[in-house]
C-alpha cells in the first residue's frame, strides 16, 4: 500500500491515498459475488473523495457463499483444536506485524484518529492469543454429578454450530470483522462475513490476514452489500452475531427466531457516567475526555450523559470542558491528532440535528457545538451540552458522536435512578475515590458492564469477561466462554456403569434397573434416604 505523509488538508489531503492495484485486486477477489454485480463506492470521510469501487454481492451469493462454507466447515471442524489454535496465534503475529498498513486503511474507511485506530489492533490481538490459549478450556468436555453418584457419569459436549453469519457495522470494523470471527472459528465453525458496504476494505484485509496465517480455503467467506444481504446472511446461517441499531437488530431477532437460530446482538446504547463527590476534578475530567469522545463518540460503549454530584459539579465541569476544549482535531496517517472525523455526512447531520434541538430547547454549549470545515467536511468539534432539558432529542437517543450532556445530582441514589432512566444497558461507569464505593455503585446500574475509575477499555479489554446488553440494548454476549457458548451447540450424554455387570459384560448389573426391580414400596424408601443423605453431605 501507499503511505503518503499527511499535512494540512489543504495542501496535502488524503485523496492522495491510494491502494496499489494489486493490493486492491487482492482484496476484491476475497468477495463472494458473481459476474456483472453492481458495484459500490465508499468514501473517505477525511476529505468525502471516494476510495475504491466494491462489487456488490447479492442474496444468490449469499447462498453460494454458505453452501461454500458449510462444506469447508465439516473438514475444519474435524481438526485438532490445536491446529485450529495455531491459525489464530500466527494471526495474531502477523497483525502486530502489518499493524501499519491496517490502520491507514481503518483510518481511511471511518476517519478516526489513529490512536483510536490501534484500540481495534489491540483488541483483535488480544482475541486472538486468547481463545487460541483458552479455546480448550471452553469446549472441553465438563463433568457433572450423575443422577446416582458412582452408577452413573454425564458428560457437557459442545459442538460447533456449522456455520456462524457475521453481520458487522462501520464504527469499529477491524475489530468487528475478526473479534467475532475468531471465537466462531476457534470453535470449529466457518462464517459468512457481512461487513458495513463503507467499511468493507478492512473486512477483506482480515479475510486475507488469515488466509496467511493458515486458515483453509472457503472457511471464511466474505460478502458484501446492504440490509438486503445481510438479512440473506441471517437466512443462511445456523447462528448470527449482529452488531448495529436496536431497530434493526428487533428485525434480525425477529427473523432469526423464525428460524430458531441462536442469536447475539450487540444493539443502541445511551450510556450514563457518575461522578462521586470524593474525586480529583483534573484526574477525572482527563479519563471523562475518553470515557465520552473516543472514536468521535461513534463507539458502542462510549458515554453520553455525565452526572456529577453537585459538591464537584462547578470544578469537575470546568476541567472537564478545558480538557476537551484542548483536544487536537485533525486528518492524518499518523498520532498528531487526538480525534478524527466523523464516518460520514448522515453522521455529522445527525449530530447537528441533535445539538441545535438541544439548544432550541434551552440547553447551554460550554464548548464546541459547530461544525469544522476547514479540517475537513464531516469533523465536528466535541460537544459539552448542559441544562439539557427531559423534551430534548439527545437527552433520550442515542446520539453517537461528540455530544454529551452534563447533569448535576445530589446523590449516588440520584446518580443511579438517572442513568438507569432509560430503554437502553449496554455500558455505564463510575467514577470515586472509594473503590469500594466504586463496586458497590456499579452492581446497581442496570448494564451490561459497568466501568470504575475508567473508560471503556477497562471492561471491555477484559476479553475473558462477556460484555453483554441489557433492555433494548441487546441479547447475548460475545467475549469470554459466552462468545464461544454463542456458536456451539451444547450436548448432554450420560452414561450408566454397570448395567451388564462388573465382569466380562455379563452378569447381574448393579443399575438403576436394579433399583427398579425391587419393587415401588422398596425402592422409594431407599431413594428416599439416598436423597436425605446427599443433601447432609452436600452432595450438589
Amino acid at each position: 500500500m501507499a503511505h503518503p505523509e499527511l499535512h494540512d488538508p489543504e495542501t496535502d489531503p488524503l485523496a492522495t491515498y491510494v491502494l496499489e492495484p494489486d493490493d486492491l485486486r487482492s482484496l476484491l477477489r476475497r468477495i463472494v459475488v458473481g459476474p456483472g454485480r453492481a458495484t459500490h463506492t465508499p468514501v473517505a470521510p477525511f476529505t468525502g473523495a471516494p476510495i475504491a469501487p466494491v462489487p456488490v454481492s447479492t442474496p444468490d451469493d449469499v447462498v453460494l457463499a454458505a453452501r461454500r462454507a458449510r462444506a469447508a466447515q465439516r473438514l475444519w471442524a474435524a481438526r485438532p483444536l490445536r491446529e485450529r489454535a495455531a491459525v489464530l496465534l500466527r494471526m495474531h503475529d502477523l497483525l502486530l506485524a502489518r499493524q501499519s498498513d491496517v490502520l491507514d486503511l481503518v483510518q481511511i474507511e471511518t476517519g478516526k484518529a489513529r490512536v483510536h485506530a490501534f484500540e481495534e489492533v489491540v483488541d483483535v490481538a488480544n482475541h486472538a492469543r486468547h481463545y487460541a490459549l483458552r479455546a480448550h478450556a471452553y469446549l472441553r468436555d465438563r463433568r457433572v454429578l450423575g443422577v446416582v453418584p458412582g452408577l452413573s457419569a454425564t458428560r457437557v459436549v459442545r459442538h460447533p454450530v456449522g456455520v456462524v453469519g457475521v453481520v458487522a457495522p462501520w464504527n469499529m470494523p477491524l475489530i468487528f470483522a475478526a473479534s467475532d470471527v475468531i471465537p466462531a472459528l476457534v470453535a470449529g465453525n466457518a462464517v459468512v462475513l457481512r461487513p458495513d458496504p463503507a467499511t468493507t476494505l478492512t473486512a477483506l484485509w482480515v479475510a486475507e490476514l488469515l488466509d496467511d496465517a493458515g486458515l483453509p480455503d472457503d472457511v471464511l467467506q466474505v460478502v458484501t452489500g446492504g440490509p438486503e444481504v445481510g438479512a440473506a446472511v441471517v437466512d443462511a446461517a445456523d447462528a448470527v452475531i449482529f452488531t448495529g441499531s436496536t431497530r434493526s437488530g428487533r428485525q434480525v431477532a425477529a427473523q432469526a427466531g423464525a428460524r430458531m437460530i441462536p442469536t447475539t446482538l450487540e444493539l443502541g446504547g445511551k450510556n450514563g457516567v457518575y461522578v462521586a463527590d470524593d474525586v480529583d476534578p483534573a484526574v477525572t475530567a482527563s479519563g471523562l475526555v475518553r470515557t465520552c469522545f473516543a472514536g468521535v463518540g461513534q463507539v458502542c460503549v462510549t458515554a453520553e450523559r455525565v452526572y456529577v454530584h453537585e459538591a464537584v459539579y462547578d470544578e469537575v465541569v470546568e476541567a472537564f470542558v478545558e480538557a476537551t476544549a484542548a483536544l487536537r482535531l485533525g486528518a492524518g496517517l499518523d498520532y498528531r491528532a487526538e480525534l478524527g472525523s466523523l464516518s460520514s455526512a448522515t453522521q455529522l447531520a445527525r449530530v447537528v440535528e441533535h445539538v441545535e434541538d438541544a439548544v432550541g430547547a434551552g440547553a447551554r454549549v460550554l464548548t464546541g457545538g459547530e461544525q469544522r470545515p476547514d479540517l475537513g467536511p464531516c469533523f465536528y468539534a466535541p460537544t459539552i451540552l448542559a441544562d439539557v432539558p427531559a423534551e430534548a432529542r439527545c437527552s433520550r437517543e442515542e446520539t453517537f458522536g461528540p455530544v454529551v450532556a452534563i447533569y448535576p445530582v445530589a446523590s449516588d441514589d440520584e446518580a443511579v435512578a438517572a442513568i438507569n432512566d432509560t430503554e437502553y444497558g449496554l455500558a455505564a461507569g463510575v467514577w470515586t475515590a472509594d473503590e469500594r464505593r466504586g463496586w458497590s455503585i456499579a452492581r446497581r446500574l442496570r448494564a451490561g458492564s459497568v466501568a470504575v475509575n475508567e473508560a471503556y477499555v477497562v471492561p471491555w479489554g477484559a476479553v475473558g469477561a462477556p460484555q453483554s446488553g441489557w433492555g433494548a440494548s441487546g441479547l447475548g454476549a460475545r467475549h469470554g466462554r459466552e462468545a464461544i457458548q454463542a456458536v456451539t451447540r451444547v450436548q448432554t450424554i450420560a452414561l450408566q456403569h454397570g448395567t451388564h455387570g462388573l465382569v466380562g459384560g455379563r452378569g447381574p448389573g448393579i443399575g438403576l434397573d436394579r433399583l427398579f426391580a425391587l419393587g415401588g414400596d422398596v425402592m422409594t424408601p431407599l431413594y428416599t434416604g439416598a436423597l436425605r443423605a446427599m443433601k447432609a453431605v452436600r452432595l450438589p
